[in-house]
């Protein structure tokens, strides 16, 4: 009878004995070669792996730990695999697991890529059937910060192995590029969203993004001009009507880049306009920044007419949804919203600023200088009204609803803070097809 707790024995087509362990049941387990061609010499190996371990390439393993590959190695179900990690989990030997076919499995930059595909996206699909707000160039925009920054810093990454640990080192990361906080916010949210949303829909165990502090307080802030630089510019001569009369209108209503750009004929008003849509080059004309059309009051006429005298102009002819900004290059498309800073920064410097100063300002500087001016003589949720703000601490005061009397006091208060900006009869030039070399806006 053997008395040992193992035991060693030979197959005909193997050249060693072999030694066959037994666990705390008694049972034996599977054998290990002990290279040996004796039975002396391989009882001899069994002893002294008892005492010291079997050799393994970088360490010993212990008698013991066999009966544990024995048993990972019966295990034939999924269910049986979590069984063991989540207890290894909860004993805190392990902090997270990813197994195989399973959405954390995935490459993590194939998933951020696919999250971002417009075409493919069930994110995307999902935002649409909502009708919640997103759009095909922030797709893109979202989609290259992935291949730019995260694919770089986790390339290899499975999606279910990403911690917060891992973010926390590539939000340190990111803040030695010298991009402005909210672009590293932008390419910090490329990735956090897209593992928030595979959280929410179960794919990940954890959310690797919560409580991650992100960037603030080291925005580019935009110059702002004063109303007397501004009455001056619209004083000088312009290549063309077009970059002037945006420029005008953006002056004292706000109105973002995209909202002018994508103005057609019905949206004018006589004495405001509809602003219904935005305008950008892979969207083409979409809603208004947070899906929301709008309102905008203009209490002066002589820029009203410039904006019909424009219309009218258009090459392609005129008609309810013809361009008021219109392109010289095709029907279909207005013209580029970049003309309109070209245009800001030529009659800068037209009055004496140098190509430096007058490069410190951008088109978004006019929605700074209406806020700057009219928040101090308007009611919030009437200046809302006017801009579109929803994102900021006045949300809370921001009403869908109209009161009486809410346009009047716009329109008189537009015409206080801005007396003197817009010429009462502004000289409309004849349109110089040689100013630019205008590209398609498509």
């Amino acid at each position: 009878m053997n008395t040992y707790p193992f035991s060693v024995f030979k197959r005909n087509d193997r050249p060693f004995f072999l030694v066959s362990f037994k666990d705390k049941n008694g049972k034996y387990l599977a054998p290990v070669s002990t290279k040996k061609k004796t039975e002396d010499e391989a009882l001899q190996v069994a002893f002294m792996w008892m005492r010291d371990g079997i050799p393994q390439k970088k360490s010993e393993m212990r008698v013991t730990d066999l009966s544990l590959k024995d048993m990972v190695r019966k295990i034939k179900t999924g269910d049986e695999v979590e069984t063991i990690q989540d207890e290894l989990r909860r004993l805190g030997w392990v902090k997270s697991y990813v197994r195989k076919d399973t959405p954390g499995a995935v490459d993590l930059i194939t998933f951020l890529t696919a999250f971002w595909d417009w075409d493919n996206s069930p994110y995307i699909e999902e935002k649409l059937r909502q009708n919640h707000g997103i759009h095909r160039r922030h797709c893109k925009q979202q989609k290259q910060a992935v291949l730019t920054y995260w694919k770089p810093f986790f390339g290899g990454r499975l999606v279910g192995e990403i911690t917060y640990k891992d973010i926390d080192e590539f939000i340190k990361h990111m803040a030695k590029k010298d991009l402005s906080a909210s672009r590293k916010n932008c390419v910090i949210k490329a990735g956090t969203k897209a593992l928030r949303w595979a959280f929410s829909k179960g794919d990940i165990e954890r959310d690797p993004t919560r409580e991650h502090i992100l960037f603030s307080g080291d925005e580019r802030k935009r110059s702002i001009l004063t109303p007397a630089i501004a009455a001056a510019i619209f004083r000088t001569v312009w290549n063309d009507d077009r970059h002037k009369v945006a420029n005008m209108l953006a002056s004292v209503t706000g109105m973002r880049n995209g909202e002018i750009v994508a103005l057609r004929f019905q949206d004018l008003g006589s004495d405001c306009i509809y602003v219904n849509n935005s305008w950008n080059g892979e969207d083409k004309l979409k809603l208004p920044k947070n899906n929301e059309t709008r309102t905008v009051e203009i209490p002066f006429p002589a820029l009203m007419n410039a904006l019909f005298e424009l219309a009218k102009q258009n090459p392609w002819g005129v008609s309810p949804n013809s361009f008021v900004f219109w392109s010289t290059v095709r029907k279909d498309v207005p013209m580029r919203g970049q003309y309109f800073v070209n245009g800001l920064r030529e009659a800068l410097m037209n009055i004496g600023f140098t190509e430096d100063e007058a490069g410190k300002y951008d088109f978004h500087s006019w929605r700074h200088f209406y806020t700057s001016y009219m928040v101090r003589k308007l009611d919030k949720k009437l200046l809302k009204s006017q801009t579109g703000h929803k994102t900021d601490d006045m949300i809370d005061l921001y009403s869908d609803h109209e009161t009486v009397g809410d346009r009047e006091i716009i329109q008189a208060t537009e015409r206080e803070a801005f007396a003197g900006l817009i010429p009462e009869k502004p000289k409309m030039l004849v349109f110089k097809n040689k100013a630019y070399a205008e590209a398609a806006c498509g």
